[in-house]
């Protein structure tokens, strides 16, 4: 009856605000403070973290189970296509929005705040903002009412150097054949179409890189096994293996040569949806700290009494909200550098306060029982996924330079 009050309130909320990306990434100032649009999906998400999320969170984990019940939830109240145009069954909101909704849900459960984020951020936006109306109708319109969408750039030997993709795509009349392997794909055993990059000539490195889009069910698409993970074991991750896959010509994304320059602007976006999943894992760490250090007692008092204890919780506040502020300002002026700073410190700082979260619980913080150990493993990953954390401070380093001319 609750979810059912909930999906209501949310559908009039959402109903009249919209907001044009391009007002809010556009702007030249920042500010951290949420407009009336934003306030009202953070609430959207919290209420639904923890009325829906959180309560199921340790279970999904545990059982390694996908949360098809959540992310269908989440269909119906819009955040699977939330910042998709109205045309094609979305909200169209701005990507602050997206991200404050992110973190939110994380905070409630990661798993299911990465499956919305990725497909957000690296499928629908691409399609969105660059696929033609034709590959709209075919790969955007369903996929914000329920079909997931997946993103398939690394290889077994091509992660950070995406110049040595090794997936081929070779014409053939009006059709591309496509040929290779791919791993960690999220969410790609339920997932019913893919952002594909390959190489129609090796030769030119990054140049020679084009996008497509298949679909999963197409003859020549192999699925993997599911990949044991560390963390957010409720996402799906596997390898995908391309053999003869025929598509027509009209499903790649923008022209021949531009996948690199595709990658790279998806990228872009999904270090800001990660920079926000870490942010909403630390803060559901230090929730889980505060409440069980509010308690516990020690020495006679307390433990948020002893220096060392209010110490930790104090760092961890400082580290979440540091996240936070340099993620708002990712997603209100998107560049790589903003984003690539948002992601390298949110990452380290969710493992930082998930440390101290493990710490302070004790013997307790290493119990499945308790949430701080899966806080631990969850916020682990936001510095692998999305861009490892070394290149994030290399890209950091190389604007930086080339803002001052110093290259």
């Amino acid at each position: 009856m609750a979810g059912k009050t909930l999906m209501k309130s949310a559908k009039s909320a959402l109903s009249g605000l919209q907001c044009a990306k391009s007002t809010v990434t556009q702007m030249r100032s920042f500010t951290s403070r949420l407009n009336e649009q934003q306030q009202a999906i953070q609430e959207l998400a919290r209420n639904f973290a923890n009325e829906q999320l959180k309560p199921n969170a340790s279970k999904l984990d545990l059982e390694g189970r996908f949360p098809f019940d959540h992310i269908k939830s989440l269909t119906d109240l819009g955040l699977m296509g939330a910042a998709v145009d109205e045309e094609y069954g979305g909200r169209g909101l701005d990507y602050l929005s997206l991200a404050v909704a992110v973190e939110e849900l994380s905070r409630g459960c990661a798993s299911t705040g990465m499956i919305m984020c990725l497909h957000n951020f690296l499928y629908a936006n691409l399609v969105n903002e660059k696929g033609t109306p034709e590959q709209k109708e075919i790969f955007l319109r369903d996929f914000t009412k329920g079909a997931i969408g997946c993103f398939a750039l690394s290889e077994p030997d091509a992660g950070s150097d995406v110049a040595s993709i090794k997936t081929t795509a070779t014409p053939d009349g009006d059709y591309w054949i496509l040929n290779g392997k791919k791993s960690w794909l999220s969410s790609a055993i339920e997932g019913s179409a893919v952002a594909v990059f390959a190489t129609f000539d090796p030769s030119l490195r990054h140049k020679g890189l084009a996008c497509f889009l298949v679909p999963m069910d197409a003859e020549g698409v192999f699925r993997g096994k599911k990949e044991p993970l560390m963390g957010v074991r409720a996402v799906t991750a596997c390898d995908m293996t391309l053999e003869e896959v025929r598509i027509p010509r009209s499903y790649m994304v923008g022209k021949a040569g531009e996948g690199f320059k595709i990658a790279m602007e998806q990228l872009d976006q999904a270090r800001i949806g990660v920079a926000a999943h870490a942010v909403g894992i630390a803060q559901a760490a230090l929730d889980t700290a505060m409440s069980y250090a509010k308690e516990r007692e020690a020495f006679g008092k307390n433990l948020t009494r002893l220096p060392s204890v209010k110490d930790r919780l104090t760092d961890m506040c400082i580290m979440i909200e540091t996240a936070r502020l340099l993620t708002y300002r990712a997603a209100t002026d998107v560049c790589t550098k903003h984003s690539s700073m948002a992601k390298y410190v949110a990452g380290k700082n969710a493992a930082a306060v998930a440390d101290h979260c493990v710490q302070i619980l004790g013997g307790r913080g290493l119990s499945t029982n308790y949430d701080a150990e899966r806080h631990y493993r969850d916020a682990r990953g936001t510095q692998i996924y999305g861009g490892v954390t070394d290149i994030q401070k290399r890209l950091v380093g190389h604007f930086l330079l080339k803002e001052h001319e110093a290259l």
